[in-house]
C-alpha cells in the first residue's frame, strides 16, 4: 500500500483522490494553502494550476525532498487561453525538477480530464494515464497506484517527453474549451 499526499482539492485533485483510495492506498487531500498540515506522502502529487506552484514550493519545497512529486499541470496561459507559458524546449514538469533536485519528479494526469478519471473511461475505452519520468522505481510505483484504481498507466518515456504531454493536454483543453470535444470525452489510447 502507497501513502499519497495531494496538494489540490480541486475536481482533479478529488478525481485522483477517488482512484487512489479505490485501489487501496492510503490517500490524503488538502487544500494548497493549508500551511499547517504536513505532506507526509511517499507520492506526492501537485493538483494544483501551474501559477500555484511557486506558492507551493515556497511553502512545502522542505517537505517535498527525497519524495516522488507529480506535476498534472499544464503551464497555459491563462488570460489568452492560447498558448503554454514554458519555453518550446522545455516544461512545467523539467522546471519543477530544477527546482526539486531531492525529488524524482513525475508528469502524469495532464492529459486525463477530472471526468474520465472518476468514470475510467474515454468513451468506451478505458482511461490511459500517461506518465514520464526519468526514475524508473518512482513510474513503475504511480503505475501501480493507478492500475489498482482501475486505470491504465502507460509509460511514456524519461521525462524530457513532458513537453510533449504539456502540447498534447494543452491541445485537448483548448478543443474542449471551443466545445470539439466533451469535458468528459477527450484523448484516449487504443
Amino acid at each position: 500500500m502507497t501513502h499519497v499526499s495531494i496538494i489540490g482539492s480541486g475536481n482533479m485533485g478529488q478525481a485522483i483522490a477517488g482512484i487512489v483510495a479505490k485501489g487501496g492506498s492510503t490517500v490524503e487531500l488538502f487544500n494548497s494553502t493549508d500551511k499547517n498540515k504536513e505532506v507526509t506522502g511517499q507520492l506526492v502529487i501537485l493538483a494544483t494550476p501551474y501559477p500555484a506552484y511557486d506558492q507551493v514550493l515556497a511553502d512545502r519545497a522542505d517537505q517535498l525532498a527525497g519524495k516522488i512529486v507529480v506535476d498534472i499541470s499544464n503551464p497555459l496561459n491563462f488570460e489568452t487561453f492560447d498558448s503554454l507559458v514554458v519555453p518550446a524546449d522545455g516544461s512545467a514538469a523539467a522546471e519543477l525538477a530544477a527546482q526539486l533536485p531531492e525529488s524524482k519528479v513525475l508528469k502524469a494526469f495532464n492529459t486525463n480530464f477530472a471526468a474520465t478519471i472518476a468514470s475510467g473511461t474515454v468513451g468506451d475505452v478505458p482511461t490511459t494515464v500517461l506518465i514520464a519520468g526519468d526514475d524508473a522505481d518512482a513510474k513503475a510505483l504511480l503505475s501501480g497506484v493507478v492500475a489498482a484504481g482501475g486505470l491504465k498507466a502507460v509509460d511514456a518515456g524519461p521525462l524530457k517527453r513532458a513537453r510533449e504531454l504539456e502540447a498534447l493536454g494543452f491541445l485537448q483543453l483548448t478543443l474542449a474549451l471551443g466545445e470539439k470535444v466533451a469535458w468528459t470525452g477527450g484523448f484516449a489510447l487504443v
